[in-house]
């Protein structure tokens, strides 16, 4: 019995990693981060704070947040403590913090 709890772990722990490379898997070529970067300027947001919450790829951006479209880019925005984040609409989940 012992040996199968430590196989159910190990695979737990597998998931989890593979989770978490897949987040960091996001590439956003470096034309579309300039087109970011350009519309986040014209278009500037309050900063806003998120007490509890890492600035981390793969975290979680409360529902209570509005994020913003950019054109032609398939992923929203905000901006948390002076960075532009990239978040995935569907998931809610960060996939690029712009500095």
């Amino acid at each position: 019995m012992r040996m199968h709890l430590s196989t159910a772990a190990a695979g737990l722990f597998l998931l989890a990693s593979v989770g978490a490379v897949a987040a960091q898997d996001v590439i956003i070529a470096p034309e579309q981060e300039t087109v970011i970067r350009q519309y986040v300027k014209e278009q500037p947001l309050a900063s806003v704070e998120l007490p509890g919450v890492e600035l981390n790829i793969g975290s979680t951006i409360p529902e209570t947040v509005e994020l913003h479209e950019v054109p032609d880019v398939e992923y929203r925005y905000v901006v948390v403590d002076n960075r532009t984040v990239l978040v995935d609409p569907g998931t809610r989940k960060i996939v690029k913090i712009i500095q």
